[in-house]
């Protein structure tokens, strides 16, 4: 498919810089841009590598110069991106497909109209769907299980019995939710399992990622707040409350009963103690090890974690310590060179390290001999 840059404007939206007639194979992201096709260069600093790429034209955010390349000027950049790529690359259609023969439905499950159920995914007792969710193949839903509407879980994901799932939320493969929490008692120098009684709960518009895993409550529930998306292999553990739209990358690792904020990043790797409470807003840098409650707002980074800002000065001090290492080095011989000059201009001589000489100088300092003359 060929098209004119001019359509691609009126498509967006965006205003025209340049040759409107220029011809267009296709889109691609920065490092893939070459001749014949659009790409995106979303701050200043990018365009030479756009320049350097051969593309035949660029879509910019106003504010942005294209410095003699054909381009289209947004507001929204990434979004009219996402509309030009879509146009020169449809998304496949899925094909609704009902309820497979294949698929094992206990008779007491309640399936609402318009659900589609694949191939070998599994449906226990008293599980409620409710209509437009898609359950993909090798999905295993255990008993009492209720699914809003509007629900996608893709294949080989698993939900432990009484798991509730809000509307709109997307489960990805391989994902565990209500699995049991890391809790034991010590009973008779054995580690015996803690109650696992409670469920997990996604609020509206929930996003888990692949392998991630949701342990259940040990009396009642695991939450994770409405529009929470959380990226692939994380793991919440029992008895977590998750505020409203954070954000939690992979490999983050959180530990029973902490509870966020509504708005909360978590970079990769973060890892939370137990019974942290992380407020709301905060910022949680990459591998930061959160030991104690953060404040609302509040950015934090390193481990253990403190206040971005004094993280960047320790680290600024980190990088000179081969430079302070040598000026001490150089202080302490200049040291050992006065010492020695002082020493010949009084003519003593250094005073000894022995603690029984230093104490016999000492007497004799203060009681000096009677000589005859």
């Amino acid at each position: 498919m060929e098209i004119k840059l001019g359509f691609l404007a009126e498509l967006v939206g965006g205003w025209l810089i340049g040759d409107e007639n220029i011809t267009l194979r296709g889109a691609a992201p920065l490092p893939s841009a070459g001749p014949g096709l659009i790409t995106l260069v979303d701050r200043q600093e990018r365009l030479p590598l756009a320049q350097r790429s051969g593309a035949s034209a660029v879509l910019i955010p106003c504010g942005v110069e294209p410095n003699g390349l054909p381009a289209i000027q947004v507001r929204e950049v990434h979004r009219a991106f996402e509309r030009i790529m879509r146009w020169f690359y449809p998304p496949r259609v899925r094909r609704r497909v009902g309820i497979s023969p294949l698929a094992w439905i206990a008779p007491t499950a309640k399936i609402a109209e318009d659900v589609d159920i694949y191939p070998f995914a599994t449906i226990e007792d008293e599980v409620e769907i409710g209509s437009g969710c898609t359950i993909f193949s090798g999905v295993h839903i255990m008993a009492g299980c209720k699914i809003a509407e509007n629900v996608t879980i893709f294949p080989n994901a698993v939900l432990y019995e009484n798991t509730v799932v809000g509307p709109r939320c997307i489960i990805h493969s391989g994902a565990v939710l209500g699995a049991y929490g890391f809790g034991y008692l010590l009973e008779n120098g054995r580690h015996a399992l803690a109650p696992q009684l409670g469920n997990v709960v996604l609020e509206a518009d929930v996003e888990v990622g692949a392998g991630a895993t949701i342990d259940r409550g040990t009396y009642g529930p695991t939450v994770i707040g409405e529009g929470t998306k959380i990226d692939n292999l994380v793991l919440v553990a029992h008895n977590c409350k998750i505020g409203r739209h954070n954000l939690i990358c992979g490999q983050v690792g959180i530990a029973g009963s902490v509870t966020s904020g509504d708005y909360v990043v978590m970079a990769g790797q973060v890892g939370i103690r137990d019974h942290v409470r992380v407020g709301h807003g905060a910022i949680l840098g990459a591998m930061a090890g959160i030991m104690n409650d953060v404040p609302d707002n509040a950015r934090v980074v390193g481990i253990p974690a403190t206040p971005e800002r004094e993280q960047k000065v320790k680290q600024a001090v980190l990088g000179k310590l081969p430079e302070m290492r040598q000026e001490l080095k150089r202080l302490q011989a200049k040291i050992v060179e006065l010492e020695a000059r002082l020493d010949k201009l009084t003519g003593s001589s250094p005073p000894s390290t022995c603690p029984e000489l230093r104490a016999s100088e000492s007497s004799a300092t203060q009681h000096p001999q009677q000589g005859t003359y």
